[in-house]
């Protein structure tokens, strides 16, 4: 079972808001709340678990949502959030930009600097779909969250398309899912997000080469991501299958302040750290976990972990394993799923 429900069903009128917001918190960010309707506040949401990223499928009234810098300051989970409108409207604002969404409209928003957001529902309550992904899942290149933040995306045509199929199929069938499947769901949420950024830039008007530049650094991390495990993931093989020099790639990650080798090497090393963390691989030998990342040497992998985390794999994934369900990762790892801090909630 990788489902939580919420409902305010059965709780006292007066409580529902508070309630509803002290448990939904958890599932989103830490954002100021406000509604017309606290006193008797009617709300639904479905969970879905899928390691460090999650789905939440949620039916509420009409409402509004504030991320603050002092929130930010607070707690922040580092990820990007998307929004799925299936019934009612949604206005979200970010980056000096104002998207409109109706039903099947996808929007993105990233958790790190403040927005703006409205739901509204003429039928009384909105149903809509919200997904978190960590940033170092998806790393974007310098630039790209900033443009695409609080742009409406039609969610009828090109991977865009599938990414909305992705999410409301699984949440409609949310049952059919159980924890050894949450793997195989976090990564095709990855891969269609990260897919449907790309194309979104490839079609963008405005500023062409620099669009064209991201759009082309996006699909190298999104190909990177897909050939972690081969052993035989070189620059050179990387440059080729773009069509691009082996200086040119090199141009582009120095861009992003780091080096292809150095790239590659952290995205090997945070999978296997939460390989290692994962109970159900507790008996896979690490040098399997390390191999399965593309890391050919024992000795190099041991090296590489002890630089990065500060402790060998080994101790790595005593602590981790050790540690009481819902601690989160042991310090130095790569951090858990989203946080919540206690923000703030108000009521019009």
């Amino acid at each position: 079972m990788i489902v939580t429900r919420l409902t305010t069903e059965g709780l006292p009128a007066a409580e529902r808001f508070t309630w509803w917001y002290e448990k939904a918190r958890a599932a989103l960010l830490p954002v100021v709340v406000r509604s017309g309707h606290t006193g008797d506040f009617q709300a639904s949401a479905e969970v879905l678990e899928l390691g460090s990223a999650r789905i939440t499928a949620l039916t509420v009234q009409p409402l509004s949502i504030a991320r603050t810098p002092e929130l930010i300051r607070g707690a922040d989970p580092e990820c990007y959030q998307l929004s799925l409108p299936l019934s009612g409207r949604m206005q979200l604002s970010q980056s000096g930009r104002n998207a409109e969404l109706r039903g099947g409209d996808l929007v993105f928003y990233d958790s790190s600097r403040p927005f703006h957001g409205r739901v509204s529902a003429p039928s009384g309550r909105a149903r809509h779909i919200v997904a978190q992904i960590p940033k170092r899942l998806v790393p974007l290149p310098a630039g790209a969250a900033e443009r695409m933040t609080a742009v409406r995306i039609p969610g009828d045509k090109g991977f865009a398309e599938l990414l909305v199929q992705y999410l409301t199929q699984v949440t409609g069938r949310a049952d059919q899912y159980g924890p050894a499947d949450t793997a195989g769901l976090s990564a095709v949420l990855r891969d269609l997000f990260a897919a449907t950024v790309t194309q979104c830039f490839a079609e963008s008007a405005d500023l062409p080469d620099e669009n064209r530049r991201l759009a082309l650094t996006l699909h190298i991390h999104t190909f990177i991501q897909q050939h972690l495990g081969d052993p035989l993931l070189t620059a050179a093989r990387i440059a080729g299958a773009h069509h691009i020099s082996l200086r040119s790639l090199h141009r582009l990650f120095q861009q992003q302040s780091t080096t292809v080798a150095a790239f590659v090497r952290r995205q090997r090393l945070e999978h296997a750290c939460r390989d290692l963390a994962d109970p159900r691989q507790r008996s896979r030998p690490i040098r399997a976990i390390a191999a399965g990342w593309g890391f050919t040497r024992p000795g190099d992998f041991t090296r590489s972990f002890r630089a990065t985390y500060g402790l060998p794999p080994s101790a790595y994934r005593q602590l981790a394993l050790a540690a009481p369900r819902g601690a989160g990762t042991p310090p130095g790892g790569p951090a858990g799923g989203p946080a919540a801090a206690a923000p703030e909630a108000a009521a019009t």
